[in-house]
Order: structure tokens, then C-alpha cells, then sequence
């Protein structure tokens, strides 16, 4: 007869076995009631979250603005990146920080929208200053609701300026692009002049250092009487076709103080192919502009 099979070991292994086995079964119940503790705090910190996140949502979220307000950070230090080759700033990204914070704000407080994804309007509005413009004076082809004018002034009084605005825009009740029907704004605010100044009224500006414009920017009338400075930013974003941007390129070539800086919205976007194009044809032929860089979708020219 084996050890292992006499009738005293199996009992002395039954009682080893059968104690073993409570063991195990004491053992998994701790280790149940753990998991089961865990999942649960891990369930109210998933609620937690789902709340938290919907805030933000109602705050930073796509409603109301078609573009959502919510960067990651693989994002913002990407185009803090794009930011510095253009400027040669080396803290580019802080001050990409500080433009986020001035895009909710106003954003949070203005009525309407600031037109354009976040990493474009965050880019215009960190590099403009960081270019260093030879003066205050600003033109702005293209406003919406004025918001990113109030943005861009914001940003440059940041920087020491003293900024005197200038706006030139039909004030349609939808936007006007050549080849491109536009429905209504998603934000579901009129484009109205009364909306523009109660916008530009968040910028800081006293009134006497805001002059707005209706009118299209060919037009003779609109030209004259806005071209009695010389300009040491001018943003372009009104008519995206080919040839609105080439008038409104030739037009700045008059307007822009030396060493002044030009921004034209949407460079190389898909969307609006004409712009890209017109600059492309542009720098080719004689001109005060030289490309310094591309932040998004937008190209920064330097006069000379």
C-alpha cells in the first residue's frame, strides 16, 4: 500500500485540503468586497466626471459656435511650435496660453462667435503681437461679430500698444462669400452693426479709438475714407475668392506701415483655395510682402 492512500494520510490531507479551501474562500471574500469597494469609487468618480464634462461642454462645446473650444495639449504645443519659427519667440507657448484664455472670455461674454477653428484664431491672436508690429493701428478687412477684433486689441494692449481700430465690413445679415451659400449663423446672432460695437466694447477701447466702416472693401468711397493712416496690422478675411483677396492684397500694399504686419485668414485651408492662390500670384510679381510664416490656416506677411 502506498503512504499517499493509507486511511490515515487522506484524512490528514482531507483536513489539510478542506482547510486550504476556507482559506482560499476567506481570501477571495476580502478580495471581492476590495473589487467591489473600487468599483464603486471608481463609478462616483465616473459620474463625477460625466457632470464635469458636461459643463465644460455647455461652456467650451460646439453649440452655438460650430467650432468647439476644447484643445489638447498635443495640439496647443504643436501650434506654439508653428508660432515660434514664424516670431523667433522662444515662449510661444505661453503666450498661446494666455490667447486661449482671451478667446473663452470674450467668447463666454460677447454675443456671437469668433469666426474660425480654435487652433487658427488662437494663432493670429498670439503671433500678431509677437511680430511686433511698428504701431497700434489696426485694419481689419472682415468681422463677423467683432470679437476677434476685440481679441486682437486685447492682445495688443497686452503687449504695450495703444491700439486705434478700424473696421471694414458690409454688415450682411449672412456672411457673403462668391460661389458659397452661407446659412444662418450657427451662433444665432444677426451680424448687425449694433452687435459689432457692443462686442468692440469688451476690447477696452474707448469709442474715439474705434472707427467701423460699412461697406465692401473695393469699393472707392469705403477706401477713402479709411486710408489716412498708415497701418502696422492689417487682417484680411473678408471676400475668400481668388480675386477679392488679390484686390484686397493690392490695397494693403498701400495701407501697411513699413515693417507692418499682414494676416490672411485661411491661407491654405481646403475650403478656400483662392485665398493660397492669390497670395501665391501675388508674392510673384512686385510687392512690398514677404511670407514670414503660416500658423494654422493663417499667412503672416512682413512689409518692407
Amino acid at each position: 500500500m502506498s503512504l499517499f492512500t493509507s486511511p490515515p494520510v487522506k484524512r490528514a490531507m482531507r483536513l489539510v485540503v478542506t482547510a486550504l479551501d476556507r482559506r482560499i474562500k476567506r481570501i477571495a471574500g476580502v478580495e471581492n468586497a476590495e473589487l467591489t469597494r473600487r468599483l464603486e469609487q471608481a463609478q462616483r468618480q465616473l459620474d463625477k466626471a460625466t457632470v464635469n464634462n458636461y459643463a465644460v461642454e455647455l461652456l467650451l462645446g460646439r453649440s452655438g459656435r460650430g467650432s468647439h473650444r476644447t484643445p489638447t495639449r498635443t495640439q496647443v504645443g504643436g501650434l506654439a511650435g508653428e508660432v515660434r519659427e514664424a516670431t523667433g519667440v522662444d515662449a510661444a507657448e505661453r503666450h498661446v496660453h494666455l490667447a486661449y484664455r482671451t478667446l473663452v472670455v470674450l467668447e463666454a461674454l460677447g454675443s456671437g462667435r469668433v469666426a474660425g477653428g480654435t487652433m487658427n484664431v488662437l494663432g493670429k491672436l498670439s503671433a500678431i503681437p509677437l511680430l511686433k508690429p511698428p504701431n497700434g493701428d489696426v485694419l481689419e478687412i472682415g468681422t463677423l461679430h467683432g470679437l476677434f477684433a476685440a481679441g486682437l486689441v486685447r492682445q495688443l494692449v497686452s503687449a504695450g500698444y495703444a491700439p486705434h481700430l478700424t473696421i471694414v465690413d458690409p454688415l450682411a445679415e449672412v456672411q457673403l462669400q462668391p460661389g458659397h451659400v452661407l446659412g444662418a449663423d450657427p451662433s444665432g446672432t444677426p451680424i448687425s452693426e449694433n452687435v459689432v460695437r457692443a462686442n468692440l466694447g469688451l476690447s477696452g477701447l474707448p469709442e474715439a479709438r474705434i472707427r467701423l466702416r460699412r461697406g465692401f472693401s473695393d469699393d472707392s468711397e469705403v477706401r477713402a475714407a479709411v486710408s489716412d493712416r498708415e497701418y502696422g496690422v492689417v487682417v484680411i478675411d473678408g471676400d475668400h475668392s481668388e480675386e477679392g483677396v488679390r484686390k484686397d492684397l493690392e490695397w494693403a500694399e498701400t495701407l501697411v506701415a513699413s515693417g507692418g504686419v499682414v494676416v490672411l485668414d485661411d491661407y491654405t485651408d481646403a475650403s478656400w483655395p483662392g485665398v493660397e492662390a492669390a497670395l501665391e500670384k501675388h508674392l510673384e510679381g512686385s510687392t512690398r510682402f514677404t511670407l514670414v510664416g503660416r500658423v494654422a490656416t493663417s499667412g503672416f506677411l512682413r512689409a518692407d
